[in-house]
């Protein structure tokens, strides 16, 4: 007979919404919401950290919110970088899967998203280190077998000492957005044009969307802002110019119909899309650090041909993002306590994007998966407690006996 006791817990509300959440954390403060869940601030009492609680939003109301939730949950569970969001814990209140309704994600928390940072005054060697730490986040998924292709300025968050992490994973294979598609509601101002006009892709679609984050980082203002897909097409061609024949004949018939008809245009070199005003003043310390080195990267990853644009080992390498390079950032895999390096993830199973489930099957495989966290989690805390295994141990709240200890 195990004498654990319950996870204890509380409801609170937080704006509009109702959480009921683990008593260990404390002072919840609502800081974002959208389409995925709500994000609150709280107070870990056990660690004595700050930590963002994430509710996901009705999960089970559909299959689409369903499937998102399981990708999420295993992504997060999946990478290990300091440059991608943590995953600390994960709980539901609930203690049956007939009653499973919520699913909190508890990661670390950060100060603002960069939308915040496009706003201030950036110097070379705050924008060039920002950079390069979404692309040591951006290598880090790839190895994972994870393209992102809906990098944003939203999606990636950063403290006040200028560290910075990627906050999702993007879209999943089966989400692509063709070019003919219907139009919905989504930021496609960072989207790549081989992603706008429904081609094939590779790696390096994540460093266009690098480059118009780094775009805007210099001009304060978004690079492309089309108002649907045809737009933020005709914004692309406009600046940079009417790619080549060769480029023409990789679309679809109906699309390179499309894109072959509309006027041509010549572009414009990147002294002027860029010139040497908008920058801010050379680096005194690194001498890549300065306006030309600046306008060499942007001009090699705003490309609309993606055979023709850089990738991200490239990216690394350039001048103006390779006067931070540090092996172990670029390859391997900080354990989020202490400072342990582990192999690369193991391959994202992307059969995952192309599963068809139910809604209820899909709540059978997320209280699975929050279950087998749970039961990792604890061993993990036995094992460096020096506590015997115990394979009944749950999950903070997910359990159908009474075999947990809130640590």
């Amino acid at each position: 007979m195990n004498n654990s006791v319950q996870p204890k817990f509380y409801t609170v509300e937080v704006g509009d919404s109702t959480f009921t959440i683990l008593e260990r954390y404390h002072s919840l403060k609502p800081i974002g919401s959208g389409a995925q869940g709500i994000v609150c601030a709280a107070c870990d009492t056990v660690t004595q950290t700050n930590v963002a609680i994430k509710k996901l939003s009705r999960p089970f109301q559909n299959v689409t919110h369903a499937k998102r939730a399981y990708r999420e949950f295993v992504l997060m569970d999946l990478v290990n970088h300091k440059n991608i969001i943590g995953l600390l814990n994960v709980f539901t209140p609930q203690r049956s899967l007939e009653d499973f309704q919520d699913v909190y994600l508890v990661m670390e928390l950060m100060d603002a998203n960069l939308c915040q940072v496009i706003n201030m005054d950036l110097d070379h060697d705050r924008m060039s280190y920002l950079l390069y730490q979404i692309l040591c986040g951006i290598k880090h998924l790839h190895s994972a077998g994870i393209i992102h292709r809906d990098l944003k300025p939203s999606n990636i968050v950063v403290k006040s000492d200028c560290t910075l992490k990627i906050l999702d994973f993007g879209l999943a294979r089966t989400q692509g957005t063709g070019f003919m598609m219907t139009p919905y509601v989504v930021t496609r101002y960072y989207r790549a044009p081989e992603v706008i006009l429904g081609m094939g892709y590779k790696e390096n679609v994540d460093i266009w969307s690098v480059g118009c984050i780094m775009a805007e980082l210099i001009r304060g203002a978004v690079m492309f802002p089309g108002s649907d897909h045809i737009d933020q097409w005709n914004k692309i061609i406009e600046q940079l110019g009417t790619p080549s024949k060769e480029f023409m004949q990789r679309l679809q018939p109906t699309v390179r119909n499309y894109v072959e008809n509309r006027p041509r245009y010549a572009g414009y070199n990147f002294d002027r899309l860029f010139p040497d005003v908008i920058f801010p003043q050379d680096s005194t310390e690194h001498p890549g650090l300065r306006a030309s080195m600046a306008r060499d990267l942007l001009s090699k990853m705003l490309v609309v041909d993606p055979e023709k644009r850089i990738s991200v080992d490239e990216a690394l390498m350039h001048p103006y993002i390779h006067v931070w390079y540090d092996e172990s950032e670029v390859n391997g895999v900080s354990v989020h306590v202490g400072e342990a390096h582990v192999p690369a993830p193991q391959p994202y199973d992307h059969t995952v994007d192309e599963q068809e489930h139910t809604v209820d099957e899909w709540k059978d495989l997320i209280y699975n998966a929050v279950i087998t966290y749970g039961k990792k989690e604890k061993k993990k805390s036995a094992m460096q407690n020096g506590a015997p295994n115990n394979d009944d141990m749950m999950t903070d709240g997910a359990t159908n006996s009474s075999q947990n200890r809130c640590r």
